[in-house]
């Protein structure tokens, strides 16, 4: 099968930055993959590389398909300038089908209905996206992930901060994303979360130390120097 994503030799970074360097991995197809490492060893970048939002500066990236991967990001700044509703920023995930300037189909506004629903914030839809505690706001960052309907689901630690129900409930989400053919990709500090994923990354200054199945890659040993160098994963 082919991945969804595969990295041959790549490099990026930010300006004087450099952080990813000579990657060569791939993404599995209608799969989990936990991204795990020390904090600062390029995990966001990764999934910036793969959302096409950060250029590689050298080697290729491939995509099994054309479609835009739907990337949810631990905060949104527009949610401090702009006074949006929760189902406001719901929608938003539509504007990719629609484009920014024509008005949302009857269709469009059941996937985000459908989509707050999942999260468990359709009581929350006529909030202030900035009246929000951390973990709603975050639940309604994901929403707006599934409303995109990408075949690429990309989150950068979805549950960091979270409460135990909050963390579960985003967790059940993805693996229905990914039983329903979808792939999703996310960076993670929860050893719970990558052991439950179906493909693990372990990245360490920027290079790939690990990749396989969680049974084979989150040995003991392999955790215990990710701790030594960090206090976590």
């Amino acid at each position: 099968m082919q991945p969804q994503v595969r990295f041959d030799g790549v490099s990026a970074g930010y300006v004087n930055r450099p952080v990813l360097s000579r990657l060569t991995l791939r993404i599995p197809a209608f799969a989990t993959t936990a991204v795990v490492g020390p904090n600062g060893s390029g995990k966001s970048t990764l999934l910036g590389v793969i959302a096409g939002v950060i250029p590689a500066v050298a080697g290729a990236v491939e995509h099994r398909t054309d479609k835009r991967a739907a990337f949810v990001v631990q905060r949104s700044e527009a949610a401090d300038v702009l006074p949006l509703t929760v189902r406001d920023a719901v929608a938003m995930g539509r504007w990719g089908h629609r484009g920014l300037w024509r008005r949302l189909s009857r269709r469009d506004w059941e996937v985000v209905e459908t989509s707050m629903g999942r999260l468990g914030i359709a009581s929350l839809a006529h909030r202030q996206l900035g009246e929000l505690s951390g973990g709603q706001r975050q639940r309604a960052l994901v929403a707006q992930g599934l409303a995109q309907e990408a075949d690429l689901l990309l989150l950068d630690e979805p549950a960091t901060g979270l409460d135990v129900t909050a963390q579960r409930l985003i967790a059940d989400v993805l693996a229905e994303v990914a039983a329903e053919g979808g792939t999703v990709v996310q960076a993670t500090h929860d050893l719970e979360a990558a052991r439950a994923a179906g493909h693990v990354l372990v990245l360490q200054e920027g290079r790939l130390r690990a990749e396989g199945a969680p049974r084979e890659v989150l040995t003991d040993g392999a955790v215990e120097r990710i701790w030594q160098l960090t206090g976590r994963v």
